[in-house]
């Protein structure tokens, strides 16, 4: 049981086993120390036979997690340490891992913001729980970075093109998006979200997780992603961003010319390698080769590009909200950007 100042609480009553990320100020952005206690928990419970359920939430009302701690990437990128954000990522995509493959039953409560590193806990367990308040994203092409944390897989799984969408635009999801795009599992309202907690804690008849989720599971309202779908397929289906520019910018939709200002306004390297990353992560056998593949992506970025420093910056330290890119524009990309990303091999292999 950790103290109130403990950035991750580590819980146990009855059978229930309970992690909750406790920067809440940060919406329990993670760090490293955060990642190492969480993978120490799961260590001491994963053999311990008094515990049958783990339950993953966050402190505070705004979100379970806003993703990885992009300050200390921006930091460890100027200062040219490679090898902390290569212990950093490796150690990362290692609980990303864990949390897919654990033995116990695995709740997530993505309840508010959830995106980046978020979705690499929450959208790997085993129940996947959104509320009215849920709004998820992979939305690392905004500071000129592409997805991780296993989001490649996630997306790569997703109906139709909305892979490559959500990928490349880094939109935001709601509940009833992200059941749809593969995110979620299940909808409960925050006021019912207690009241699962306890009935997880107290094992009432009947007694599964699965059983007990759906207890409490409504009809979110349909999906906005699923009305899009024309439009989102036809577009995202083109071979490279360039064209699906010029697509969305042929159809009729006004949220297609949206979609295509925003393209232009992004880092270009950034969304070629996630356009790459996403549609090569398809023909991938698993979770662990997608984060083996997103591994040697963050690293080529982190090590050789200079949009992830210039996105971070302007995103989040000077927040001018405007970079420089470099290439600036789709035109100036060199032809084999996506395939050097692809190509890149980390001094220190992710799996050992």
């Amino acid at each position: 049981m950790g103290g109130p100042e403990d950035k991750v609480l580590v819980h146990r009553s009855g059978s229930l086993a309970r992690l909750t990320l406790n920067r809440p100020r940060a919406i329990n952005a993670l760090d490293l120390d955060m990642i190492r206690a969480a993978s120490a928990a799961l260590d001491a419970w994963e053999h311990d036979t008094d515990l049958d359920i783990v339950l993953l939430d966050g402190a505070g009302e705004r979100g379970l997690c806003a993703g990885g701690d992009v300050r200390g990437l921006y930091e460890r990128t100027v200062a040219g340490d490679a090898e902390a954000s290569a212990v950093f990522f490796r150690e990362e995509y290692a609980l990303n891992a864990r949390i897919a493959e654990y033995p116990k039953p695995f709740v997530a409560f993505a309840d508010g913001i959830t995106m980046g590193g978020g979705i690499g806990l929450a959208g790997h367990a085993r129940f996947r729980v959104v509320t009215e308040r849920s709004k998820l994203a992979m939305p690392e092409t905004r500071i000129g970075f592409t997805p991780d944390v296993g989001g490649t897989w996630l997306l790569a799984h997703a109906p139709g093109r909305l892979g490559e969408y959500l990928g490349l635009t880094g939109q935001t999801m709601d509940a009833s998006d992200a059941i749809y795009a593969g995110f979620a599992d299940y909808f409960v309202p925050t006021d019912s979200l207690d009241g699962l907690r306890d009935a997880l804690e107290t094992r009432a008849d009947p007694s599964g997780p699965a059983e007990l989720v759906l207890l409490f599971d409504e009809t979110p309202e349909r999906s906005r992603l699923a009305a899009a779908r024309e439009w989102i397929d036809d577009a995202f289906a083109a071979d490279t961003v360039h064209e699906i520019v010029e697509r969305l910018r042929g159809r009729p939709e006004e949220e297609a010319s949206r979609t295509a200002d925003l393209l232009e306004e992004l880092s270009p390297t950034g969304l070629a390698v996630t356009l790459a990353a996403v549609r090569r992560a398809r023909e991938l056998p698993s979770l662990r080769a997608a984060l083996a593949q997103e591994y040697g992506l963050v690293m080529w970025f982190a090590t050789t590009q200079p949009d992830l420093a210039e996105g971070i910056r302007a995103q989040v330290i000077d927040k001018d909200r405007s970079p420089r890119w470099k290439p600036a524009t789709l035109a100036e990309l060199p032809t084999d950007a996506a395939a050097s990303a692809l190509s890149f091999t980390p001094t220190v292999p992710l799996w050992s």
